[in-house]
């Protein structure tokens, strides 16, 4: 382990400085670029303004799709406990997951299910529609073997989750693009007789 060498300072009260190491001198180079190209780390978003104040109006907030996309503003900085006035309302219009049978053996007996979730999202600001309902569907399939039931519950579980993730993520994408609408142009001055 390598030590970054100090010296004193001739300065009152004896603080030191510390010489910056090669190697972070590097790091802090690189950092500065990926900053400066725009870079940021997966799951941060930057939010419009009108969206830095939220509300989330669903019907279900016990699903999985409510509960990521809640986790997912949260990390982006929006408040979303604060008072409904001046805040933008998310409404989630419909959250549904389903399962349905792909694939049967020769016994009749279920090998293949596709596992789909839709939402559909609409998102108001002070009476104006920023984004229209538009809705959203992932699809994904899994194996089930009857053998292993308990695993392939759990995998269900875990795939509808996903499903959900990937649909706040898409959510989020919509959201950080948003612009608000523009306000009618001012009617022009009268002319004075």
């Amino acid at each position: 382990m390598r030590r970054a060498a100090t010296k004193r300072s001739g300065r009152p009260g004896g603080a030191q400085a510390a010489a910056i190491a090669p190697g972070g001198v590097l790091a802090l180079a690189a950092a500065l670029l990926a900053a400066g190209c725009g870079f940021h780390l997966q799951g941060r978003s930057d939010l419009p303004r009108v969206l830095a104040s939220a509300r989330i109006e669903a019907s279900d907030t016990q699903s999985d799709f409510y509960s990521a996309l809640r986790a997912t503003l949260l990390t982006a900085g929006a408040r979303l406990d604060g008072p409904a006035a001046g805040a933008a309302s998310i409404r989630i219009l419909d959250d549904v997951s389903a399962e349905r049978v792909l694939t049967v053996s020769a016994l009749n007996i279920p090998t293949a299910y596709e596992l789909s979730y839709r939402v559909r999202v609409a998102v108001d600001y002070q009476g104006r529609e920023l984004l229209a309902p538009e809705e959203h569907t992932l699809v994904r399939e899994y194996s089930f073997d009857e053998r292993a039931l308990l695993a392939k519950e759990r995998e269900r579980d875990t795939l509808t989750q996903a499903l959900a993730d990937d649909l706040a993520s898409q959510i989020m994408r919509r959201l950080t693009a948003l612009q608000p609408a523009a306000a009618p142009p001012a009617a022009p001055p009268a002319a004075a007789p």
